[in-house]
């Protein structure tokens, strides 16, 4: 028995593979895997219908399964492109929130291992999907970390700038003022109000 592979756009953290993980359950699918964007099951799974394929078995299980993932908020991708940008997109998040990959490996090394592609060829094709390059999304990543721990955690800002690998604090505080709009002390006094994802400010 093989396996089959799908793609789920918008799963950012723990908590998203563990949503994703229970819908495939509740529609009888045991996945043998779920990770950021992805998740894969024995093949031929039951109810899966490849788009375009031909087939013509029962898809009511994958439709079913496509509800609920929308309704958390998620996506099934069908379009390769979209496929490969996703990949790019969560392994942009995983390269960010796991220090130890950055101390063994560059982003575009990264990149390129998980995707199965040139670098070139993926920056070209996020840039075109997304609106804003791959080093520019790896920012925005890296500070909505940097609120994560500031707001959540008890580290101090030089060890918060250690922990992500920035040249200094000074580059931290400066970085995270340009995407947010203060500095990481100031945002630090917020604490104790809802924290807003930066891609909803």
């Amino acid at each position: 028995m093989g396996q089959k592979k799908f793609y789920i756009k918008n799963m950012v953290c723990p908590r998203c593979i563990m949503s994703v993980r229970d819908i495939f359950r509740r529609n009888g699918i045991e996945p043998e895997d779920v990770q950021l964007g992805t998740v894969t099951v024995a093949d031929p799974c039951p109810g899966h219908q490849d788009p375009g394929d031909g087939a013509t078995g029962n898809g009511a299980v994958m439709d079913s399964i496509r509800k609920e993932l929308e309704a958390y908020g998620f996506e099934m991708l069908d379009d390769r492109k979209m496929q490969t940008v996703e990949r790019i997109r969560t392994g942009v998040i995983e390269y960010v929130r796991n220090p130890e990959i950055q101390e063994r490996t560059k982003l575009s090394d990264y990149l390129q291992d998980r995707c199965l592609k040139e670098y070139s060829s993926l920056s070209k094709m996020f840039t075109e999907m997304k609106g804003m390059t791959i080093e520019k999304y790896c920012i925005l990543q890296k500070v909505e970390y940097v609120r994560e721990l500031l707001f959540y955690g008890e580290l101090s800002i030089g060890e918060i700038a250690a922990l992500l690998h920035y040249s200094s604090p000074a580059h931290l505080s400066s970085q995270f003022k340009s995407v947010t709009g203060m500095s990481p002390s100031a945002f630090r006094q917020l604490k104790g109000k809802k924290l807003i994802p930066i891609d909803s400010i």
